[in-house]
């Protein structure tokens, strides 16, 4: 199966858009409470069975917020995972990391779940001539990503969605 990436351009938008929504004005507590020199590392451990989908954009949401941030996967996207195993490390400065977590975390949440429930479905259809494909309805402004997951979890995509908006960057 294909690994499609993402338009370093579309991704970016998307992510700026989530972090605008849930910083606003920035983290007031993290701000109020971490000495900004202060560094540290972060763990990204998975919750549950499954297919990983979207630590790219994870990755992308902490370079958004500090790009001095080193995130280290430990998985690739489409990966069939287990609870407790790590998906990656992210070292920097601690204040920054906690700015950027929860939309990760989001993110990777959201899509994983896509790419799981997609994984399950085309188990289930195998050895038929069935295929688990995407569709048009997606949450708006998460298209691209909701369609990458449905790839990663073995699905296929729909003609909705042009193959040259797939691409390396």
């Amino acid at each position: 199966m294909s690994r499609p990436r993402l338009s370093a351009v579309q991704l970016n938008r998307i992510v700026d858009l989530a972090l605008s929504e849930d910083l606003g004005h920035g983290d007031v507590t993290s701000e109020a409470l971490i000495p900004p020199e202060l560094e540290g590392k972060a763990t990204i451990l998975v919750k549950a069975d499954g297919v990983l989908a979207g630590l790219e954009v994870a990755q992308r949401v902490f370079q958004r917020v500090d790009p001095s941030l080193k995130v280290e996967p430990r998985v690739k996207d489409g990966t069939k995972v287990k609870r407790g195993d790590i998906a990656a490390t992210v070292s920097g400065r601690v204040i920054s990391i906690l700015k950027a977590e929860r939309v990760a975390l989001n993110f990777l949440q959201r899509l994983s779940g896509i790419a799981s429930f997609t994984a399950q479905y085309v188990a289930e259809v195998r050895g038929t001539k069935a295929r688990i494909t995407d569709t048009r309805k997606t949450t708006p402004g998460l298209r691209l990503l909701e369609k990458y997951a449905v790839r990663m979890g073995g699905g296929q995509s729909s003609s909705s969605l042009s193959p040259g908006r797939w691409h390396s960057d």
